[in-house]
């Protein structure tokens, strides 16, 4: 059985109880919370709370996102790090997330490893004492200053980072950028979504982020089916952005049709 999880971002409109009891009905392994939303983290639960009622519903706290732009290191950037990893740690999340800045700088693989290497090897010893793990996530987009998979597992060798750092395969970002070499041993989480709208690759923005269907664009059943065969045994995490996902009053029948397409199709 493929262990799915879901991100938060597949039904916002949720308060984070209600969010809970989706990822259990379904028969998720675990979840993911963001800070990105309107109003405050947990909607405003002590981060205790949270991870005692994960657990209650039998899930794994799998990360707590985000560090926005992470790799346009600072002391401003280090003290918010620092400050989502004690919540973190309070919720008993697993990991948390590092997103690269996403503004058209640094975006050539040289200043690519640059100013990665930096933030993670300030990063490392932080995650280490807190005993976190945190989940890099590649975007696809051209305007990304950590677009492609073989810098982010270059530079996690440089800083001596396995074990600690493991990067997101997301479906759509790995698309955009042109698909290329996967990572199983350094994967930590799948996320998923499909595109099904007749757009150009470098056109798609996260808006296009549908359920997986029939119809999806971006081959998330073979991204998923090779990282299998590959050995990644982890979970596959649905993420999409789009409004008409979000817009639905009850996503479960949804959700559990797009799990049932991906297994089905994952094993054939």
């Amino acid at each position: 059985m493929l262990p799915f999880a879901l991100n938060h971002m597949t039904a916002p409109r949720l308060n984070w109880q209600a969010f809970l009891d989706l990822a259990r009905d379904l028969g998720c392994a675990g979840v993911e919370f963001r800070n990105d939303f309107a109003g405050p983290l947990f909607d405003g639960a002590d981060p205790a709370e949270v991870g005692a009622a994960v657990k209650a519903r039998g899930l794994r706290f799998l990360a707590l996102a985000e560090v926005k732009m992470f790799n346009d290191w600072s002391a401003a950037k280090e003290a918010e790090a620092l400050a989502l990893m004690k919540i973190a740690v309070a919720a008993g999340a697993e990991a948390i997330s590092l997103i690269p800045r996403n503004d058209g700088v640094a975006t050539d693989r040289a200043e690519s490893f640059a100013v990665t290497e930096v933030a993670l090897r300030a990063l490392l010893p932080m995650l280490q004492a807190h005993g976190l793990k945190a989940m890099v996530e590649p975007l696809g987009f051209a305007v990304c200053s950590l677009r492609y998979k073989d810098v982010l597992a270059e530079v996690i060798d440089k800083v001596g980072g396995r074990g600690t750092y493991f990067m997101v395969h997301d479906t759509f970002h790995h698309a955009l950028a042109g698909f290329g070499p996967i990572y199983p041993d350094l994967t930590g989480i799948v996320h998923v979504s499909g595109v099904t709208d007749p757009v150009y690759l470098d056109d798609m923005r996260d808006p296009h982020r549908v359920l997986v269907g029939p119809d999806d664009l971006l081959s998330n059943v073979a991204q998923i089916r090779a990282l299998r065969a590959a050995g990644y045994t982890g979970p596959v995490s649905f993420e999409p952005f789009a409004p008409s996902v979000h817009a639905l009053d009850a996503p479960q029948a949804a959700l559990a049709a797009s799990m049932e397409l991906i297994r089905t199709g994952v094993a054939a």
